[in-house]
């Protein structure tokens, strides 16, 4: 027999020092996604037929679920895989079973193979797209400033930003642009639109234009990516004025951002237009409002309160509503912290179906 302590090495490579609930947590997750993947594929079609039937007609439309996301190549190799396995099962043929084992192998390494290429690919692009958002809130008189996003894979959709740029007109200030985005979509598509996103608007506010001309501008360039506005994308832009706290704001087809006054009322954000991306001559309205020292500024995207539990419930605007009027007084990073938990606590198990993303702005002082 292997020794104890060979054993014991052996269980630490293989699961990387998780615990059994931890394996059994990431397993549930994973057989989740892969639910979710093929259930069209299989839910609702055999419905009407006995639980025996049913069950075999489910198991069957799932085998060419998965057969069909191979390339022709290896689906042929693993029908003869499969032939020769079941062939030797049979007739008692251990040979024809070896050989049809071997072969089922020899097609999840290659299945490996392409996971890991692309996981590879995968871990480049992440850390390409984090050069594109700030890994730190930036620091300055009268706002507290804090952020987090929360992938629903290696790479997100979601875009958030908060810099100085050149006043409009005659204000000798910097304007503090505050940004959070979401393209349709999640995984490579939206990441490259979201990165495009970015260096239009980074381009855009050097030219010194007033808020709604600057989205209208972003709009008319998204119509020109946007696959006649399949791939449209809904942005919170705003400016503030740290001296005075007035802020600008337009809401193109977001979720309406939440002002949190200091007593505990909400007002919520909603003036602006259509999502970037869908008509090339829509037209914008900026908002304006004040905030007083002590409020706080909530910008999130959709993943916020469509976030699902196990449940299959929502994490809703209600809870979110609730939230934030029973924060107390604090930093933007334990407002943002608080938030974060709360949807974390809420998903538990479930997993993330979308990217999260949260940008807090407390006013400081007047």
């Amino acid at each position: 027999m292997p020794p104890i302590a060979s054993v014991k090495g052996f269980w630490r490579r293989v699961t990387e020092g998780f615990t059994l609930q931890q394996l059994w947590d990431q397993f549930r997750r994973d057989a989740g996604t892969s639910y979710r993947l093929y259930r069209k594929d299989v839910e609702g079609k055999y419905e009407a037929r006995s639980r025996w039937r049913r069950w075999f007609g489910h198991a069957g439309a799932l085998f060419w679920a998965m057969l069909l996301k191979l390339s022709p190549a290896r689906r042929v190799f693993l029908l003869l895989a499969v032939v020769l396995l079941v062939s030797g099962l049979q007739g008692a043929r251990t040979g024809r079973g070896l050989i049809g084992a071997v072969a089922l192998l020899a097609l999840l390494g290659l299945e490996l193979a392409d996971r890991v290429a692309l996981k590879r690919d995968l871990e480049i692009a992440r850390e390409i797209q984090k050069w594109l958002v700030p890994q730190a809130p930036p620091r300055m008189a009268g706002v507290d400033i804090a952020f987090a996003t929360r992938p629903a894979n290696t790479v997100a959709g979601d875009y958030y930003d908060a810099f100085l740029c050149p006043a409009v007109g005659a204000t000798p200030a910097e304007r503090l642009l505050l940004v959070v985005a979401d393209v349709a979509g999640k995984g490579m598509p939206a990441a490259l639109l979201m990165a495009t996103f970015q260096s239009s608007l980074r381009t855009l506010v050097q030219e010194v234009i007033p808020l709604a001309e600057l989205v209208s501008r972003l709009n008319r360039y998204s119509c020109e990516h946007s696959l006649e506005g399949r791939r449209f994308t809904t942005a919170v832009l705003a400016e503030l004025d740290r001296a005075t706290g007035a802020l600008t704001y337009v809401n193109a087809g977001h979720n309406p951002p939440a002002l949190r006054r200091a007593d505990g009322t909400l007002e919520w954000l909603k003036a602006g237009g259509l999502p970037l991306g869908v008509q090339a001559g829509a037209g914008y309205e900026a908002g304006a409002v004040t905030l007083r020292q002590g409020d706080l500024l909530a910008i999130y995207t959709d993943g916020v309160p469509e976030a699902g539990n196990e449940a299959g419930e929502h994490y809703g605007e209600a809870r979110l509503t609730e939230l934030l009027r029973g924060m107390r007084e604090g930093s933007a990073a334990e407002a943002l912290s608080s938030l974060v938990s709360s949807v974390d606590s809420f998903i538990g198990n479930a997993g993330r179906q979308d990217d999260v993303t949260c940008l807090m702005v407390r006013r400081t002082s007047a």
